[in-house]
């Protein structure tokens, strides 16, 4: 993992897009701070699509993808993808699996993650379970006291015990059925809405993240980036990005897109307060 300012300029020249986790990615704490969201706003406005990848659900996710300035956003580690239509203003989702499979599965997990969670009484469902349909999340960290890592890691252990698919975030451990994860939608959303193969073309776009659950992404791109904070995951990274921002959380963020925003013609560039240069929505390509 190098620092981010050895991102060579030629690399950052060729990206034409950028995928992103959410949580302690573009938030600090749960919240999205006026910076990151200028430079959501700057990408967009210098032709950069953005794509959100994260394990939040997909009640959420349906809000962020029509009021927030991403082309997409990728929903439960990858069990369904949301975005809309910037002709028509309609939302259109894309879901791994049928309606009765994916109700089916959730009465499945549910049942098990109450079985899993009496070894574990300092964790519980997460509050935004009613919002999902393809996973199950449980709380280790956000309205919780963390959870020690070696308990996480039997907690995961215990899960797939259960034949469950385990994911674990910086504050979810997420069961599933499903045979997908962030990487495989983000395939599928980049063939669908842009007509790009992410295998032929991942030297063109950049992913950040910073947790376990992002190393599917960090394996895939040559141009994966972490925000400092990932380094509290180091030891429990199966992959790991190739670059670390100075900055952690949003800040981290911000710093990756000024660094990719000063290579572009006319860049957008951000100031020292976040803020864009020119803004401008952004329109699928």
């Amino acid at each position: 993992m190098r620092p981010l300012r050895e991102f060579p300029l030629e690399a950052k020249r060729r990206v034409r897009g950028v995928f992103t986790d959410i949580d302690d990615t573009l938030t600090r704490y749960g919240r999205l701070h006026s910076t990151t969201l200028s430079a959501l706003e700057a990408l967009r406005g210098a032709g950069l699509p953005v794509i959100a990848v994260t394990g939040r659900p997909t009640g959420w996710c349906e809000a962020l993808a029509r009021q927030w300035p991403i082309d997409a956003v990728v929903a439960e580690n990858g069990a369904a993808c949301h975005y809309l239509d910037s002709r028509s203003g309609r939302q259109y989702t894309i879901h791994d699996a049928d309606a009765p499979r994916r109700a089916a599965h959730r009465e499945r997990l549910i049942a098990i993650a109450h079985r899993v969670l009496l070894d574990f009484p300092g964790a519980r469902l997460s509050e935004d379970l009613w919002l999902r349909t393809g996973d199950v999340a449980i709380d280790i960290g956000e309205n919780v006291d963390p959870l020690a890592p070696e308990s996480v890691a039997r907690m995961a252990d215990a899960l797939r015990a259960q034949g469950c698919n385990v994911a674990a975030s910086s504050i979810h451990v997420h069961a599933s059925f499903g045979d997908y994860d962030k990487l495989k939608m983000s395939r599928r959303v980049a063939r669908e809405l842009f007509a790009i193969d992410l295998d032929a073309q991942a030297d063109q776009w950049v992913f950040i993240g910073d947790a376990p659950n992002d190393a599917p992404m960090f394996a895939h791109f040559a141009n994966s980036v972490g925000v400092a904070n990932v380094m509290q995951f180091a030891d429990r990274l199966v992959a790991k990005p190739r670059y670390v921002t100075q900055a952690g959380y949003g800040e981290g963020f911000v710093e990756l897109a000024s660094a990719l925003l000063a290579v572009q013609p006319d860049p957008p560039l951000l100031g020292p307060s976040g803020q864009a240069g020119s803004v401008c929505s952004g329109t699928h390509r």
